[in-house]
């Protein structure tokens, strides 16, 4: 939420800079990336479900937020999603230890190629790549084309159907999605070992407690 207050606050400093042309070129930017949206599949639509409502009411930069804030969802719980189902590990520790992690753009790609022992989608990440630049640009108070934030958005989106897609061939997980019932009736590891298994993978340790045999 932090973030996207600052976020909110940057654009409506560049509303005010933006000049009446400049308002009226994005405006045909919207029927664009409307079509984009209405092109993707209907778990990523859901996904990003508020994406036509902002563009019907707010400023582009404002769907972008959106986008990106649900991308680093979508990305933590594929991670949580693969160690629980893949590794069988006790699912409100995979929580914390995702919650834990400082999860940087770097580690995250780390992670998943540790978890699901494949690399990113190499043409999506590319793309992402380029749409973080723009993202940054907006985060950090500077002007952006309104045509690269309408790809970037239109980026993000793509990006998360080449991870579904590989992900669901792979191990039948789809993060961009409704992930309801995703590790079916697989018996967990114990907490114990569950910590053991997630230290291995990089996560941070969760304060495994020593417990005092009674005499």
């Amino acid at each position: 939420m932090k973030k996207i207050a600052i976020c909110l606050g940057i654009i409506a400093f560049l509303n005010k800079l933006m000049t009446t042309q400049d308002k009226s070129k994005r405006s045909f930017l919207k029927p664009r990336l409307k079509q984009a949206y209405n092109e993707c599949s209907q778990e990523v639509q859901e996904y990003f479900e508020h994406i036509p409502k902002l563009l019907d009411e707010f400023p582009i930069e404002v769907c972008l937020a959106y986008v990106f804030s649900r991308l680093e969802l979508g990305q933590n719980m594929a991670l949580y999603c693969g160690a629980v189902k893949i590794y069988r590990v006790d699912s409100e520790l995979a929580r914390k230890a995702v919650d834990k992690q400082h999860m940087t753009r770097e580690k995250f790609v780390e992670f998943y190629e540790v978890i699901f022992e494949i690399p990113l989608p190499n043409t999506a990440r590319k793309d992402l790549e380029k749409a973080e630049k723009t993202r940054d640009n907006i985060m950090h108070g500077k002007m952006a084309d309104g045509d690269d934030i309408r790809k970037a958005i239109a980026c993000v989106l793509k990006y998360a159907e080449e991870v579904n897609k590989e992900l669901h061939e792979k191990h039948q997980l789809k993060p961009f999605g409704n992930l309801r019932g995703f590790a079916g009736r697989l018996k967990k590891l114990d907490k114990q070992t569950s910590l053991f298994v997630l230290e291995g993978m990089g996560f941070p340790p969760l304060g495994r407690k020593n417990r005092k045999k009674k005499e």
